[in-house]
This record gives structure tokens, sequence and C-alpha cells, in this order.
């Protein structure tokens, strides 16, 4: 199982691995007891983990360096029905945490998560990290490769059509289609005028 593929439901405890999702909602395994339902969007709604945020007293973090540091700490877990105790746990292992934003409750899920995360042996990492280094070393094994590219194409030449087609917008055809009968009026008028 992947951390990118975990997912929290709004209205259900725990996380669940999102098997598949569909129009109407996901079918998800849950990581407490295994057991795999279909939870339909119009009822809840679905959060990556990776996606999730915590306030601090300077950036918002990841979710993931919350648990890292969680993990590297090696503090035991506090009691998740002891809310003093909970809040005394996050100002020793994480004390950047913005206490006036993050409340209790959030704090209590985080506990949660984090015991199912290890109780499940899931690495917790961003598949998002990943693909960045794996950009930069083939980037940068190949520059060479990219500059004979772009060396090699030749320069387009600006089109001399382009300024009578930038005339022709929509908006200008139907500026002409209004005036065209205005016009059609007008002369119908002065025939009118002549002939009386």
């Amino acid at each position: 199982m992947e951390y990118n593929k975990l997912v929290a439901v709004s209205g259900l405890s725990g996380l669940f691995e999102l098997i598949s999702s569909k129009s109407d909602g996901a079918i998800i395994r849950s990581l407490n007891d295994k057991t795999t339902r279909f939870a339909s969007s119009r009822i809840h709604q679905f959060s990556h983990l990776e996606s999730i945020e915590i306030y601090t007293i300077r950036e918002n973090v990841n979710l993931v360096d919350v648990f890292n540091v969680m993990k590297t700490d090696g503090t035991a877990l506090p009691d998740v029905k002891d809310d003093k105790a909970i809040k005394a746990y996050f100002q020793k292992v994480y004390a950047d945490m913005d206490f006036d934003r993050v409340y209790v409750s959030d704090m209590k899920k985080i506990v949660k998560w984090f015991d199912l995360l290890q109780k499940n042996d899931i690495e917790i990492k961003l598949t998002e990290a990943d693909e960045a280094e794996e950009l930069e070393t083939d980037t940068a094994a190949e520059p060479e490769a990219a500059e004979e590219q772009t060396a090699a194409k030749p320069k387009k030449k600006p089109a001399a059509k382009a300024t009578e087609e930038k005339a022709a917008t929509p908006a200008d055809e139907a500026v002409k289609k209004e005036k065209a009968p205005a016009k059609k009026a007008a002369a119908k008028k002065a025939v009118k005028k002549k002939e009386d």
C-alpha cells in the first residue's frame, strides 16, 4: 500500500486506501479492518493525505513533515482521550505548530492516523518529491541534447495573415452584420427620397 493512495473520508473514522474512483463516489478499503465499501460523493468528502497541510507559526507544512518528525522523535503516542496530553505531546514534538488554529480534534486525528500508518507499515513520503528528483536527474543528464533540438528547429516567421485574422474576430463579424442591415436600410430610404 502506498501513501499517495490514502484518503481521509468525512463522516468515517480512520484512513482508507482509494481503490478506484467513480463519478458518484469511490471504492475504498479501511486500514482498520480491511473492509471494502463504496462511499458516495453526495454524502462524503475525500481528502488525499498528500494534500493535507498543517498550520505553523511560519509557513504551512505538509502532514508528511509532521509525521516524519513524530517518527524520528520516538516519543510514545499520547492517549487520544486525554486532550491535555495530546497538546503537550505536540508542544514537545512539533513546537512550531500554530496551536491557535490547529485544534485538539485535529491533533487527535494526526495521532490516530500516524498510529494506523505505523501498524500497516506504510512508508510516509510524498510522491511529488520523487518525481521532481527524477526530472532533475533526467534534465541534468541530457542538457546538450535539449540544446541541439532547439538549435535544429528553424525559427518560424510571423505570418502576414496574422493581422488580418486579428481583425476578423467573432466580435468584429457580429458588428459587421449589425452595420450591414443599417446600411441597406439607409440606402432604401435614399432611393425612396429620390423617387419622391
